[in-house]
């Protein structure tokens, strides 16, 4: 291989992977605007400010949408917003439960119980996701359509409560979310544990005919 042949080789390596990582994009941008809002809406929880709270969480959520729909619009998809989206929302969601769980005079809280098992959830998410990347070399593992609506539930179980400390809102209201909540996590963790088992089948599959091919 010529002198010319490699440069023009690592030339197409680095724009290969500039062009995954490009990080300076303006849905990463969007992304990390919303990480930079998790303390604010900590610090107005603290301050029993539940309007501003509420506030910046539907901001918040509305910035989650926008940056994924300008990623696909503007074919800005990178590696590194495939890995600060999900830390974001993660991030704001366990701090927020955090936040409502502690009784500070509000009229309603999160149940600690709920909290307990909703941040028992993310972290065998992450825990699991690690592992299998790590030992079976499986690096994409997309959440499910149960997974989302669980997601999907206890943000919207946050917003309630939020709205419950601003306005009268009836008592049931947060307790079917807490409920629903509670249903949703436990289901989707079963139907997790049967996800990453069938994974795992398919990777060790994979290597094996990859094997029989090679001999």
């Amino acid at each position: 291989m010529t002198a010319a042949m490699k440069q023009e080789t690592r030339e197409k390596i680095r724009s290969r992977v500039e062009d995954k990582l490009r990080p300076l994009t303006l849905p990463n941008f969007i992304t990390m605007l919303r990480m930079a809002m998790v303390p604010f809406f900590v610090l107005a929880v603290s301050n029993k400010d539940y309007r501003i709270a509420l506030w910046i969480f539907i901001i918040a959520g509305l910035t989650d949408a926008l940056d994924g729909y300008l990623a696909r619009l503007m074919d800005m998809e990178s590696l590194i917003g495939a890995y600060l989206d999900p830390i974001a929302d993660k991030l704001l969601l366990t701090l927020a439960y955090i936040a409502l769980t502690f009784p500070q005079g509000q009229e309603v809280v999160i149940p600690l119980w709920l909290t307990i098992l909703a941040l028992f959830r993310d972290f065998v998410i992450m825990l699991v996701a690690g592992v299998l990347y790590i030992v079976e070399g499986i690096r994409e593992f997309p959440p499910s359509r149960l997974g989302k609506a669980t997601t999907f539930a206890l943000v919207v179980t946050v917003a309630v409560v939020l709205l419950a400390n601003v306005t009268s809102v009836p008592r049931l209201i947060p307790e079917l979310c807490f409920y629903l909540s509670f249903g949703l996590v436990i289901v989707s963790a079963f139907s997790y544990i049967y996800r990453v088992s069938r994974f795992v089948d398919e990777a060790r599959l994979a290597r094996e005919q990859e094997a029989a091919e090679e001999e």
